[in-house]
């Protein structure tokens, strides 16, 4: 067997690794730069806080007071979630602070941004997604076809679809 040079990297599983063993360092190391101890909240996000509320909110930072009595955790979200994440701001530090397994978050901070958002890379919500039925059409196109301007007309009947094809609450 002939010696192993030097600058020869020590082959490893047969060349194949991983690839969350090659990006952990580097996600951890954007996740502290950003104060996110537990690389685990934004890796996870969506079993942290659950579904509904990750379609909602992402989270941008974490800030540690000066005191060290807890941090704050900055979640951007639009500004038309914005109200139903501040009734639920209790239960999302709950469940972020179950995820750090002490009481890491003291305060949660809602940021409103438009529906791409303005963080690196932009954030994109997901809205409904329901594509009306050829009879929600032909209904939304009956209830405006009295208006006689057609921009208009064009704007109430595509109203008209959204709100007939929206799928009811659970």
């Amino acid at each position: 067997m002939q010696p192993r040079r030097p600058d020869q990297p020590k082959r490893r599983k047969r060349g194949f690794e991983r690839t969350a063993s090659l990006l952990s360092a580097r996600i951890a190391k954007a996740g502290e730069s950003r104060g996110f101890a537990v690389s685990r909240l934004l890796t996870h996000w969506e079993d942290v806080v659950g579904a509904e509320t990750a379609r909602a909110a992402r989270p941008v930072k974490v800030q540690y007071g000066r005191q060290g009595f807890g941090a704050t955790l900055t979640l951007l979200t639009t500004g038309a979630q914005a109200p139903m994440l501040e009734m639920q701001k209790e239960s999302i530090r709950e469940r972020v602070n179950a995820c750090y397994g002490y009481s890491a978050i003291s305060r949660i901070k809602l940021t409103q941004t438009a529906p791409i958002g303005f963080a690196e890379p932009a954030t994109a919500f997901e809205g409904p997604k329901t594509t009306p039925t050829p009879e929600m059409a032909r209904r939304a196109a009956d209830m405006s076809q009295d208006v006689a301007d057609d921009g208009l007309r064009n704007a109430l009947e595509t109203l008209g679809k959204n709100v007939l094809s929206r799928q009811p609450k659970r």
